[in-house]
Protein backbone atom coordinates (compact mmCIF):
# COMPACT_ATOMS: atom_id res chain seq x y z
CA UNK A 1 0.00 0.00 0.00
CA UNK A 2 1.36 3.40 -0.96
CA UNK A 3 2.03 5.64 2.02
CA UNK A 4 -0.06 8.78 2.29
CA UNK A 5 1.58 12.05 3.22
CA UNK A 6 0.19 15.38 4.23
CA UNK A 7 0.42 18.10 1.64
CA UNK A 8 2.75 20.89 2.83
CA UNK A 9 1.38 24.41 3.10
CA UNK A 10 4.24 25.51 0.84
CA UNK A 11 5.81 23.18 -1.78
CA UNK A 12 9.26 24.04 -0.37
CA UNK A 13 9.03 22.78 3.24
CA UNK A 14 11.99 23.45 5.51
CA UNK A 15 11.15 20.70 8.02
CA UNK A 16 9.54 17.29 7.83
CA UNK A 17 9.13 14.81 4.99
CA UNK A 18 6.09 15.04 2.72
CA UNK A 19 6.79 12.25 0.26
CA UNK A 20 8.91 11.85 -2.87
CA UNK A 21 7.05 14.57 -4.79
CA UNK A 22 8.65 17.19 -2.54
CA UNK A 23 12.06 15.54 -2.27
CA UNK A 24 14.89 16.40 -4.66
CA UNK A 25 17.37 13.87 -6.03
CA UNK A 26 19.48 11.67 -3.68
CA UNK A 27 18.53 8.80 -5.99
CA UNK A 28 21.94 7.14 -5.84
CA UNK A 29 22.21 7.31 -2.05
CA UNK A 30 18.64 6.08 -1.63
CA UNK A 31 19.09 3.13 -3.97
CA UNK A 32 22.37 2.07 -2.39
CA UNK A 33 21.24 2.37 1.23
CA UNK A 34 17.90 0.63 0.61
CA UNK A 35 19.77 -2.17 -1.16
CA UNK A 36 22.25 -2.60 1.68
CA UNK A 37 19.54 -2.62 4.37
CA UNK A 38 17.51 -5.18 2.43
CA UNK A 39 20.59 -7.39 2.37
CA UNK A 40 21.16 -7.20 6.09
CA UNK A 41 23.82 -4.49 6.25
CA UNK A 42 23.74 -1.39 8.43
CA UNK A 43 24.65 2.05 7.09
CA UNK A 44 26.16 5.29 8.35
CA UNK A 45 25.03 8.61 6.88
CA UNK A 46 27.35 11.57 7.53
CA UNK A 47 26.58 15.14 6.53
CA UNK A 48 26.57 18.70 7.76
CA UNK A 49 23.63 20.00 9.73
CA UNK A 50 20.65 21.07 7.64
CA UNK A 51 21.86 19.21 4.57
CA UNK A 52 18.74 17.06 4.48
CA UNK A 53 19.90 13.94 6.35
CA UNK A 54 16.69 13.47 8.34
CA UNK A 55 14.49 13.91 5.26
CA UNK A 56 16.69 11.40 3.42
CA UNK A 57 16.22 8.89 6.25
CA UNK A 58 12.43 9.12 5.89
CA UNK A 59 12.79 9.04 2.08
CA UNK A 60 14.70 5.77 2.44
CA UNK A 61 11.92 4.46 4.66
CA UNK A 62 9.45 5.17 1.84
CA UNK A 63 11.32 2.74 -0.43
CA UNK A 64 11.78 -0.07 2.07
CA UNK A 65 9.28 -2.94 1.95
CA UNK A 66 6.00 -1.81 3.53
CA UNK A 67 5.95 -4.93 5.70
CA UNK A 68 9.17 -3.88 7.45
CA UNK A 69 9.17 -2.12 10.79
CA UNK A 70 10.91 1.25 10.98
CA UNK A 71 11.86 3.14 14.13
CA UNK A 72 13.37 6.65 14.02
CA UNK A 73 14.91 8.42 16.99
CA UNK A 74 16.93 11.61 17.22
CA UNK A 75 19.28 11.33 20.19
CA UNK A 76 20.77 14.83 19.95
CA UNK A 77 18.76 15.98 23.03
CA UNK A 78 19.96 12.99 25.10
CA UNK A 79 22.70 13.44 27.66
CA UNK A 80 23.19 9.94 29.05
CA UNK A 81 22.30 6.28 28.64
CA UNK A 82 19.07 6.61 30.61
CA UNK A 83 17.79 9.29 28.24
CA UNK A 84 18.85 7.11 25.30
CA UNK A 85 16.59 4.39 26.69
CA UNK A 86 13.72 6.86 27.10
CA UNK A 87 14.21 8.01 23.51
CA UNK A 88 14.17 4.43 22.19
CA UNK A 89 11.09 3.48 24.19
CA UNK A 90 9.25 6.62 23.10
CA UNK A 91 10.15 6.03 19.44
CA UNK A 92 8.83 2.47 19.62
CA UNK A 93 5.45 3.47 21.01
CA UNK A 94 5.13 6.37 18.58
CA UNK A 95 5.86 4.22 15.52
CA UNK A 96 3.68 1.24 16.45
CA UNK A 97 0.04 2.12 17.37
CA UNK A 98 -1.29 0.15 20.33
CA UNK A 99 -4.45 -0.81 18.40
CA UNK A 100 -2.37 -2.56 15.72
CA UNK A 101 -1.75 -6.30 16.47
CA UNK A 102 2.04 -5.87 16.24
CA UNK A 103 1.84 -2.58 18.11
CA UNK A 104 -0.04 -4.26 20.98
CA UNK A 105 2.75 -6.81 21.33
CA UNK A 106 5.34 -4.04 21.44
CA UNK A 107 3.34 -1.94 23.90
CA UNK A 108 2.80 -4.96 26.14
CA UNK A 109 6.51 -5.72 26.11
CA UNK A 110 7.57 -2.14 26.84
CA UNK A 111 5.12 -2.06 29.75
CA UNK A 112 6.90 -5.07 31.29
CA UNK A 113 9.91 -2.76 31.75
CA UNK A 114 7.67 -0.63 34.01
CA UNK A 115 8.08 2.78 32.41
CA UNK A 116 6.03 5.87 33.09
CA UNK A 117 3.93 6.43 29.95
CA UNK A 118 2.40 9.87 29.44
CA UNK A 119 0.62 11.49 26.51
CA UNK A 120 1.13 14.94 25.05
CA UNK A 121 -2.00 16.99 25.83
CA UNK A 122 -2.04 18.63 22.38
CA UNK A 123 -1.37 15.75 19.99
CA UNK A 124 -1.77 12.62 22.11
CA UNK A 125 1.72 11.32 21.22
CA UNK A 126 3.05 8.91 23.86
CA UNK A 127 6.19 9.70 25.86
CA UNK A 128 8.16 7.12 27.81
CA UNK A 129 10.31 7.56 30.91
CA UNK A 130 12.05 4.67 32.65
CA UNK A 131 12.65 5.01 36.37
CA UNK A 132 16.06 3.34 36.37
CA UNK A 133 19.64 4.48 36.62
CA UNK A 134 21.28 1.91 34.35
CA UNK A 135 19.94 1.68 30.80
CA UNK A 136 22.10 -1.07 29.27
CA UNK A 137 19.93 -4.04 30.21
CA UNK A 138 16.55 -2.59 29.15
CA UNK A 139 17.97 -1.35 25.83
CA UNK A 140 19.38 -4.81 25.14
CA UNK A 141 16.04 -6.37 26.12
CA UNK A 142 14.17 -4.08 23.69
CA UNK A 143 16.57 -4.85 20.84
CA UNK A 144 16.39 -8.56 21.56
CA UNK A 145 12.58 -8.40 21.53
CA UNK A 146 12.60 -6.64 18.14
CA UNK A 147 14.95 -9.24 16.68
CA UNK A 148 12.41 -11.96 17.51
CA UNK A 149 9.58 -10.34 15.55
CA UNK A 150 8.42 -12.03 12.37
CA UNK A 151 9.46 -9.12 10.14
CA UNK A 152 12.69 -7.14 9.74
CA UNK A 153 13.06 -3.84 11.60
CA UNK A 154 15.25 -0.87 10.72
CA UNK A 155 16.27 1.41 13.58
CA UNK A 156 17.41 4.85 12.39
CA UNK A 157 19.43 6.69 15.04
CA UNK A 158 19.98 10.34 14.12
CA UNK A 159 22.90 12.38 15.54
CA UNK A 160 24.54 9.16 16.70
CA UNK A 161 27.75 10.98 17.65
CA UNK A 162 25.92 12.13 20.79
CA UNK A 163 26.83 8.89 22.58
CA UNK A 164 30.43 10.12 22.51
CA UNK A 165 29.52 12.86 25.01
CA UNK A 166 27.70 10.61 27.50
CA UNK A 167 29.26 10.51 30.99
CA UNK A 168 29.17 6.71 30.75
CA UNK A 169 32.32 5.88 28.81
CA UNK A 170 31.50 2.44 27.44
CA UNK A 171 28.17 3.10 25.73
CA UNK A 172 29.50 2.16 22.29
CA UNK A 173 30.99 -1.07 23.69
CA UNK A 174 27.85 -2.58 25.23
CA UNK A 175 25.61 -1.19 22.46
CA UNK A 176 27.78 -2.77 19.79
CA UNK A 177 27.82 -6.04 21.74
CA UNK A 178 24.03 -6.00 21.82
CA UNK A 179 23.71 -5.19 18.12
CA UNK A 180 26.07 -7.99 17.09
CA UNK A 181 23.70 -10.57 18.56
CA UNK A 182 20.64 -9.34 16.66
CA UNK A 183 18.90 -11.00 13.76
CA UNK A 184 16.45 -9.19 11.52
CA UNK A 185 17.26 -5.77 13.08
CA UNK A 186 19.37 -3.39 11.00
CA UNK A 187 20.63 0.09 11.71
CA UNK A 188 20.81 3.35 9.84
CA UNK A 189 23.11 5.61 11.82
CA UNK A 190 23.29 9.30 10.99
CA UNK A 191 25.23 12.29 12.28
CA UNK A 192 26.77 15.66 11.56
CA UNK A 193 30.13 15.55 13.33
CA UNK A 194 32.38 13.77 10.86
CA UNK A 195 35.44 13.69 13.10
CA UNK A 196 33.65 11.92 15.97
CA UNK A 197 31.77 9.53 13.68
CA UNK A 198 34.97 8.67 11.84
CA UNK A 199 36.59 7.87 15.17
CA UNK A 200 33.66 5.68 16.23
CA UNK A 201 33.43 3.72 12.97
CA UNK A 202 36.95 3.90 11.47
CA UNK A 203 39.24 3.43 14.47
CA UNK A 204 40.21 -0.28 14.73
CA UNK A 205 40.27 0.04 18.52
CA UNK A 206 36.60 1.14 18.73
CA UNK A 207 33.70 -1.35 19.04
CA UNK A 208 31.80 0.03 16.00
CA UNK A 209 34.83 -0.33 13.71
CA UNK A 210 33.58 -1.00 10.17
CA UNK A 211 30.17 -2.06 11.46
CA UNK A 212 28.27 0.16 8.98
CA UNK A 213 28.68 1.19 5.36
CA UNK A 214 29.56 4.91 5.31
CA UNK A 215 27.92 7.52 3.05
CA UNK A 216 29.24 11.09 3.06
CA UNK A 217 26.37 13.40 2.10
CA UNK A 218 27.28 16.31 -0.17
CA UNK A 219 25.08 19.16 -1.43
CA UNK A 220 22.54 18.17 -4.10
CA UNK A 221 23.79 18.55 -7.67
CA UNK A 222 23.23 22.10 -8.93
CA UNK A 223 21.55 21.01 -12.18
CA UNK A 224 19.26 18.52 -10.45
CA UNK A 225 18.16 21.12 -7.92
CA UNK A 226 17.60 23.73 -10.65
CA UNK A 227 15.29 21.45 -12.62
CA UNK A 228 13.44 20.41 -9.47
CA UNK A 229 12.79 24.03 -8.41
CA UNK A 230 11.69 25.15 -11.87
CA UNK A 231 9.27 22.23 -12.16
CA UNK A 232 7.72 22.85 -8.73
CA UNK A 233 7.04 26.50 -9.60
CA UNK A 234 5.70 25.44 -13.01
CA UNK A 235 3.25 22.96 -11.43
CA UNK A 236 1.75 25.88 -9.52
CA UNK A 237 1.43 28.11 -12.57
CA UNK A 238 4.52 30.18 -11.75
CA UNK A 239 7.60 30.98 -13.81
CA UNK A 240 11.09 31.19 -12.31
CA UNK A 241 13.68 31.50 -15.06
CA UNK A 242 16.69 29.13 -15.00
CA UNK A 243 19.22 31.95 -14.65
CA UNK A 244 17.43 33.21 -11.54
CA UNK A 245 17.40 29.72 -10.01
CA UNK A 246 21.14 29.47 -10.73
CA UNK A 247 21.70 32.72 -8.85
CA UNK A 248 19.65 31.48 -5.90
CA UNK A 249 21.51 28.17 -5.77
CA UNK A 250 24.87 29.94 -5.88
CA UNK A 251 23.77 32.26 -3.06
CA UNK A 252 22.63 29.33 -0.89
CA UNK A 253 25.54 27.07 -1.95
CA UNK A 254 23.04 24.33 -2.89
CA UNK A 255 22.74 23.61 0.84
CA UNK A 256 19.31 22.03 1.29
CA UNK A 257 17.88 23.99 4.23
CA UNK A 258 18.95 27.36 2.84
CA UNK A 259 17.71 26.54 -0.67
CA UNK A 260 14.35 25.46 0.71
CA UNK A 261 14.09 28.55 2.93
CA UNK A 262 14.76 30.96 0.07
CA UNK A 263 12.47 29.14 -2.37
CA UNK A 264 9.76 29.06 0.30
CA UNK A 265 9.96 32.85 0.62
CA UNK A 266 9.99 33.48 -3.13
CA UNK A 267 7.02 31.15 -3.64
CA UNK A 268 5.04 33.18 -1.10
CA UNK A 269 5.12 36.23 -3.37
CA UNK A 270 1.80 36.72 -5.12
CA UNK A 271 3.29 36.64 -8.60
CA UNK A 272 3.20 34.47 -11.70
CA UNK A 273 6.64 35.44 -13.00
CA UNK A 274 9.63 36.49 -10.95
CA UNK A 275 12.53 38.89 -11.39
CA UNK A 276 16.03 39.01 -9.96
CA UNK A 277 14.90 41.74 -7.58
CA UNK A 278 12.21 39.41 -6.18
CA UNK A 279 14.57 36.71 -4.95
CA UNK A 280 17.17 39.21 -3.75
CA UNK A 281 14.51 41.06 -1.78
CA UNK A 282 13.44 37.79 -0.13
CA UNK A 283 17.07 36.95 0.62
CA UNK A 284 17.64 40.32 2.27
CA UNK A 285 14.53 39.89 4.42
CA UNK A 286 15.85 36.53 5.62
CA UNK A 287 19.16 38.14 6.60
CA UNK A 288 17.43 41.07 8.31
CA UNK A 289 15.23 38.73 10.33
CA UNK A 290 18.21 36.59 11.31
CA UNK A 291 20.44 39.45 12.43
CA UNK A 292 19.54 39.02 16.11
CA UNK A 293 20.68 35.39 15.96
CA UNK A 294 23.83 36.25 14.02
CA UNK A 295 24.80 38.86 16.58
CA UNK A 296 24.16 36.30 19.31
CA UNK A 297 27.01 34.23 17.86
CA UNK A 298 29.29 37.04 18.98
CA UNK A 299 28.33 36.50 22.64
CA UNK A 300 29.27 32.83 22.33
CA UNK A 301 32.75 33.54 20.99
CA UNK A 302 35.92 35.20 22.19
CA UNK A 303 37.10 38.28 20.29
CA UNK A 304 39.63 36.25 18.32
CA UNK A 305 37.10 33.53 17.50
CA UNK A 306 34.60 36.11 16.27
CA UNK A 307 37.22 37.82 14.11
CA UNK A 308 38.17 34.49 12.57
CA UNK A 309 34.50 33.53 11.95
CA UNK A 310 33.98 36.86 10.18
CA UNK A 311 37.20 36.43 8.18
CA UNK A 312 36.23 32.95 6.99
CA UNK A 313 32.71 34.16 6.14
CA UNK A 314 34.05 37.07 4.12
CA UNK A 315 36.39 34.72 2.25
CA UNK A 316 33.78 32.00 1.70
CA UNK A 317 36.33 29.24 1.71
CA UNK A 318 39.78 29.37 3.24
CA UNK A 319 42.37 26.79 2.21
CA UNK A 320 45.28 28.14 4.28
CA UNK A 321 43.97 29.73 7.49
CA UNK A 322 47.51 30.30 8.81
CA UNK A 323 48.85 31.87 5.62
CA UNK A 324 50.58 35.22 6.03
CA UNK A 325 48.23 37.03 3.63
CA UNK A 326 45.03 35.74 5.26
CA UNK A 327 46.23 36.64 8.76
CA UNK A 328 47.42 40.10 7.74
CA UNK A 329 44.37 40.92 5.62
CA UNK A 330 42.04 40.20 8.54
CA UNK A 331 44.35 41.20 11.42
CA UNK A 332 44.12 37.83 13.14
CA UNK A 333 47.35 37.92 15.14
CA UNK A 334 49.63 34.87 15.08
CA UNK A 335 49.26 31.52 13.35
CA UNK A 336 49.03 29.80 16.75
CA UNK A 337 46.15 32.09 17.74
CA UNK A 338 44.34 31.29 14.49
CA UNK A 339 44.74 27.54 14.98
CA UNK A 340 43.42 27.74 18.54
CA UNK A 341 40.42 29.83 17.46
CA UNK A 342 39.79 27.59 14.47
CA UNK A 343 39.60 24.49 16.65
CA UNK A 344 37.18 26.28 18.99
CA UNK A 345 34.92 27.19 16.06
CA UNK A 346 34.99 23.60 14.83
CA UNK A 347 34.15 22.29 18.31
CA UNK A 348 31.20 24.71 18.46
CA UNK A 349 30.14 23.47 14.98
CA UNK A 350 30.23 26.99 13.56
CA UNK A 351 32.99 26.02 11.10
CA UNK A 352 33.69 22.74 9.36
CA UNK A 353 36.46 21.25 7.27
CA UNK A 354 35.74 19.82 3.82
CA UNK A 355 37.52 19.14 0.54
CA UNK A 356 36.91 20.29 -3.03
CA UNK A 357 36.65 18.19 -6.19
CA UNK A 358 40.45 18.03 -6.38
CA UNK A 359 40.79 16.81 -2.83
CA UNK A 360 42.12 20.09 -1.44
CA UNK A 361 41.10 20.72 2.16
CA UNK A 362 39.35 23.95 3.11
CA UNK A 363 37.34 25.50 5.94
CA UNK A 364 33.99 27.27 5.72
CA UNK A 365 31.24 28.56 8.00
CA UNK A 366 28.37 26.09 8.42
CA UNK A 367 25.58 28.69 8.51
CA UNK A 368 25.21 29.96 4.95
CA UNK A 369 22.87 32.78 5.99
CA UNK A 370 25.41 33.95 8.58
CA UNK A 371 28.08 33.96 5.89
CA UNK A 372 25.92 36.04 3.56
CA UNK A 373 25.02 38.40 6.41
CA UNK A 374 28.71 38.94 7.19
CA UNK A 375 29.44 39.61 3.54
CA UNK A 376 26.61 42.13 3.46
CA UNK A 377 27.83 43.90 6.62
CA UNK A 378 31.60 43.66 6.24
CA UNK A 379 32.13 43.03 2.55
CA UNK A 380 33.75 40.09 0.76
CA UNK A 381 37.34 39.52 1.77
Amino acid sequence: MKARYQKPLNPFPTTGYYGPDYFCDRESETEQIVGLLQNGQSCLLIGKRRLGKTALIHHIRHFLPKTWGFVYLDILPTENESQLLNSLGTALLQHFPEKDPLGKRIWDFVKTLRPVISFDQLNGIPQVSFQISQAQRPVMDILDFLSKLEKPVVIAIDEFQQIHSYPEKNTDAWLRAAIQQLQNVFFLFSGSQQTILSELFSDPSRPFYRSANPFLLKPIDHGEYRDFIINIFKKHGKTLRPELVDQMLDWTKCHTYYVQSLCNRVFQLDKKEYTEEDWKSCAQKILDEGETFFLYYRTLLSTQQWKLAVAISRTGRIFSPTSKNFIQDHQLGSGATVLKSLQALIDKELVSQDSDSEGKSYYEVNDVFFERWVQTKFGIG
